[in-house]
């Protein structure tokens, strides 16, 4: 009894820490506005966002705690009902994050990019949900994005403007417009509560994670908050991205030629853009991940594959310059314009690069090291693999486990000289036994995580969206990285 008195006090407290801290934040924020009109809703919103955050996050903790109690370790029955309580709690967290919208669903993408880190549950609710189907602004406050940004409706700037989306993500939603020399664009709004409530939302996010992990100590995901904090506001600046996706092109005609005509970015119409609307080429192609749609271009799903991993190894391995957000939404493919065919007279592929808001740079020591560290992976030298991954900062007691990480294989797979030793097979086999390493060293990994740059961490979440790509264009067995690729790129500048 003694101790589930102790668990209803922390319970109770992480209802008030999530209130109260995400409180002070609103009440700065609603302080801080010059704006009347945005006062007024952050003076609505912010108490009802709390509430929600507040009765969600103890919800989640008393469904652990209460439906967990008294079933031993290691026990088929604990580990049956674990699953449904992850389930339970995933779709809580999903429909907090949709009501709350803005930088909570930014927070569920993270998760659904967090493959074998989180629980399963998680990664596949918020996947199936957050990546571009996502609630959308009114055309009100569309309406009122276009009045603020460019002095005038939709259809005073545009010939035409569909008010009806195409998509919507977590910080804006895209519509399709024509402008008066008849051009075909896409248009990105910003969502307006994104900025009434993002300074509240921040804190109230960053309050919730510091309070489980006071109480679930190996729940430690303030890497995470950390990030949010850093890249959050350069996302909230749509010039910014444009900048990004133009420095993108410039270094793939510099230091990849040999593949820059199969690559691209919208062009940018930048009389019509500001920093939160953004007006670009309209493209019309596959999503890349749809197995069927591709092949109906007439491009074979397997080229597409290699193209996007030699295309981000160019951009980790030689540019230093990493598109850090690669999930299915953000990466479309259409036959290459030139109309040039493979010698089995397939269509070749081009990738048309999307959202390029989340960019991060590595320097010459982190690129070397990281390339050093893959060589190593990939050609079986746990010597090389140790040396370098104690140089990105995983130590000398975690390297095994960040070479799992990174390889989804485990240690004896890794260091195994067999040629396909790196092979991912994607079997329910496989997922289960990653998924039990996850679980049984879940400690441990949420310390790596806490160790590592964040500029790895993001890496590691790239690499979690190009797995789960090529894991859709190739039915069966496929290599992350390929010999050929590590020779041809990660081999570049390495004796």
């Amino acid at each position: 009894m003694a101790v589930r008195s102790f668990w209803r006090a922390k319970t109770k407290l992480l209802l008030a820490a999530a209130a109260t801290g995400g409180a002070g934040a609103g009440a700065v924020a609603i302080a801080n506005s010059d704006d009347p009109a945005s006062a007024v809703k952050l003076t609505t919103a912010v108490p009802t966002r709390l509430l929600r955050d507040a009765v969600a996050a103890a919800t989640i903790a008393f469904d652990y705690e209460y439906s967990l109690w008294g079933l031993p370790d290691g026990s088929i029955e604990r580990e049956r009902v674990k699953r449904e309580v992850h389930t339970r709690s995933a779709h809580k967290l999903q429909e907090l994050c949709f009501k709350n919208g803005g930088i909570y669903i930014k927070l569920g993408q993270h998760i659904s990019q967090l493959e074998y880190l989180v629980p399963d549950e998680y990664v596949q609710i918020m996947r199936q949900s957050m990546l571009n189907k996502c609630p959308v602004s009114s055309y009100d406050q569309v309406l009122e994005v276009f009045k603020k940004e460019l002095g005038g409706a939709p259809d005073e700037i545009f010939d035409e403007f569909d008010p009806t989306p195409i998509a919507s993500a977590s910080l804006a939603q895209v519509h399709v417009a024509r402008t008066h020399n008849g051009q075909k664009v896409a248009v990105k709004v910003q969502h307006t509560h994104m900025t009434d409530t993002a300074a509240a939302d921040y804190a109230t996010v960053e309050m919730i994670v510091n309070t489980l992990h006071w109480i679930f100590p190996s729940f430690d995901f303030r890497w995470l908050v950390d990030e949010m904090r850093e890249s959050l506001p350069k996302e909230l600046d749509f010039l910014i991205e444009a900048k990004n996706s133009v420095k993108c092109m410039d270094n793939f005609r510099r230091f990849s030629p040999h593949i820059a005509e199969y690559v691209y970015a919208p062009r940018v119409y930048w009389n019509l853009s500001t920093s939160k609307l953004l007006v670009m080429e309209y493209i019309d192609g596959a999503q890349v991940n749809d197995y069927r749609a591709i092949r109906k271009l007439g491009v074979k799903p397997s080229d597409v594959s290699n193209l996007l991993s030699q295309s981000f190894a160019e951009m980790m391995f030689k540019h230093g310059f990493v598109h850090c957000d690669p999930h299915a939404a953000n990466v479309l493919v259409r036959p290459l314009p030139s109309g040039s065919r493979s010698i089995f007279g397939k269509n070749k592929p081009q990738l048309v690069l999307l959202d390029h808001g989340l960019y991060k740079d590595l320097d010459t020591s982190m690129r070397i090291n990281y390339a050093s560290l893959w060589k190593g992976l990939v050609f079986s030298d746990a010597n090389a693999i140790k040396e370098n991954s104690v140089k990105l900062g995983a130590g000398e007691d975690l390297y095994v486990l960040f070479a799992g990480i990174l390889t989804m294989r485990p240690w004896n797979k890794v260091i195994d000289p067999a040629v396909d030793h790196l092979v991912i097979r994607g079997t329910d086999g496989d997922r289960s036994e990653l998924q039990m390493y996850a679980s049984q060293y879940f400690p441990q990994i949420s310390e790596l995580l806490r160790r590592l740059p964040r500029v790895i961490l993001l890496m590691l979440k790239t690499n979690d969206c190009l797995r789960a790509v090529n894991r859709a264009l190739v039915r069966g067995s496929f290599y992350f990285w390929d010999v050929d690729l590590i020779r041809s790129v990660i081999g570049f500048g390495l004796a």
